[in-house]
């Protein structure tokens, strides 16, 4: 906020010196700063602009045009609101983001191509201990770890914030209703169901939904070889809880995913760590399984894909339930 107010200060004292005091402002020079800063392209009214490098000179984008409105409405808010300044405008209303960038703001799930995640699925089911990175003192991780983070990310369309705080016993295993063990010989492992706890996360509760057998099987194989670690204290709720991933006394990092496993895979798939979209990060597989169940044979419906991501609403779902051309194309057929 004080790097934009900054950069208010020298756009006013270039353009309208006779409105460099705030207490100068109306609501004609907030319309004229937002028709200006619409127009701003990066470098524009900054100080440095080493760090720039080739953005400088594009223009900026309306998440940046966004944060620069709110930074000003909340400068003029808090002013009016201290009595610092005398109440000549409304801020909420004068200084209130367009509808053109509005339009432009919001999620954007990047899907990975099917013959990418194809590929990174075969290297993730048949992960060995050879594609393990390894340090001088030999692998910082058990094989069976890195293979349980590796096929929860593949599998349960789960944050990475949310998989690194998946709790022990986290996993159960039901058939007809009925609780099972996950190496139950009785029961055929495709016969049964397996769920998986997600403890709570940013947009609600914790919760229960089902995923592959081979994720649960890839769980239990590393809770069978776990040592026993201290609790930890979850950031989210503050409770003291037995972390899934975690080993030595330390739990594994959020950022492991997109720093170790990732790239791991890329290169036992050998398939390149970006594509036209940007990075594979730990995100977009999220995205990916969401539109593929949307766009299955049978689908889940819009309200059933709300629960199996635990969004709070069915407005965030809209965003990760792309429509693929192929399911469009058949629709738009079918229609006559």
């Amino acid at each position: 906020m004080r790097s934009t107010l900054l950069r208010v200060g020298r756009w006013i004292a270039a353009e309208q010196p006779d409105a460099a005091d705030p207490t100068d402002w109306t609501r004609q020079t907030c319309a004229t700063w937002i028709a200006a800063l619409d127009r701003m392209k990066v470098g524009d009214y900054v100080q440095r602009t080493a760090g720039l490098g080739d953005r400088l000179g594009k223009p900026l984008e309306a998440a940046t045009k966004a944060g620069q409105i709110t930074a000003l409405r909340t400068f003029f808010k808090d002013c009016q609101e201290w009595e610092w300044l005398p109440r000549s405008f409304d801020p909420l209303r004068a200084l209130a983001i367009p509808h053109s960038i509005t339009a432009l703001l919001g999620p954007d799930p990047r899907v990975i191509a099917d013959e990418i995640l194809a590929k990174l699925l075969w290297a993730g089911l048949n992960l060995e201990v050879a594609d393990l990175p390894q340090a001088q003192a030999g692998h910082f991780y058990p094989f069976e770890l890195v293979r349980a983070v590796t096929l929860t990310w593949l599998f349960s369309g789960q944050r990475s914030n949310e998989i690194a705080r998946l709790r022990v016993g986290c996993i159960r295993w039901q058939h007809d209703g009925a609780p099972i063990t996950g190496d139950s010989h009785q029961i055929l492992a495709r016969d049964s169901v397996c769920l998986l706890g997600v403890p709570p996360h940013k947009t609600g509760t914790a919760f229960s939904k089902p995923v592959d057998p081979i994720l649960g099987q890839a769980i239990d194989a590393w809770q069978a070889v776990r040592p026993d670690q201290p609790k930890f204290t979850d950031r989210r709720t503050g409770e003291h809880v037995d972390l899934l991933f975690a080993i030595r006394a330390r739990r594994v990092s959020t950022h492991y995913i997109n720093n170790t496993v990732i790239p791991m895979l890329c290169r036992k798939a050998g398939v390149p760590a970006a594509d036209v979209r940007g990075n594979i990060t730990s995100h977009r597989t999220r995205s990916t399984i969401a539109s593929q169940l949307y766009n299955a044979m049978e689908p889940m419906t819009l309200f059933e894909l709300q629960a199996w991501l635990g969004h709070r609403s069915p407005q965030s779902t809209q965003y990760y339930a792309k429509i693929t051309p192929n399911t469009l194309s058949k629709a738009y057929s079918e229609a006559g």
